[in-house]
C-alpha cells in the first residue's frame, strides 16, 4: 500500500496523509485511524457494483480538530510541516490530481506554480480569526518561503 498512499508523521505526530495521482487501488481502502475525525481513503469497485440508496446516520460527534483536505485541480504547491520548536520537519510537493489530508501539527503553503485545490474542513466555519494561529517558524533556504 505505500506506492498509493503516504503518511508525514514526526515524533509520533501525524501530521498529513496523502495519496498521489495516478494511484490505482483494487479494492477500497481507508488509511485513517478508526478513530480519526476524518476518514481519508480511495473507494475502488468492478463494473457493474451496485450498493443500494442509502443515507447515513446522523451520529453525535465531538470533533476537537480541524483536519484539512486538499486535491490539487492544477498546479504545484509546496507543503512545509514544522514541529512545535518551529524546526522544519519535511517538505512535501502536490501536483495535479495529488490529494492530502492536513491533520495535525504546524504546516505552511507555498504556491510554486499557479494552482487551484478542492478544499474541504470540518464545519460550521468560524471566522479566520479563530481558525488559524500564527506561529513563528525557521524555514528552509531553499523553500524560499
Amino acid at each position: 500500500m505505500s506506492s498509493i498512499h503516504q503518511t508525514i508523521e514526526h515524533h509520533g505526530v501525524r501530521y498529513a496523509e496523502i495519496i498521489r495521482a495516478g494511484a490505482e487501488a483494487r479494492s477500497s481502502v481507508f488509511f485513517s485511524p478508526p478513530d480519526s475525525s476524518f476518514q481519508f481513503g480511495m473507494i475502488a469497485h468492478d463494473a457493474g457494483f451496485y450498493e443500494s440508496a442509502h443515507f447515513h446516520k446522523p451520529v453525535r460527534r465531538e470533533v476537537l480538530d480541524c483536519q484539512q483536505l486538499l486535491v490539487v485541480q492544477r498546479g504545484v504547491v509546496l507543503i512545509e510541516f514544522y514541529a512545535e520548536d518551529g524546526g522544519c520537519v519535511e517538505e512535501v510537493t502536490l501536483r495535479t490530481g495529488d490529494a492530502m489530508v492536513l491533520i495535525h501539527g504546524i504546516h505552511a503553503l507555498k504556491v510554486v506554480e499557479d494552482m487551484q485545490c478542492i478544499s474541504v474542513k470540518q464545519g460550521p466555519f468560524l471566522g479566520a480569526e479563530n481558525d488559524k494561529v500564527p506561529v513563528e517558524v525557521g524555514r528552509r533556504r531553499d523553500s524560499g518561503l
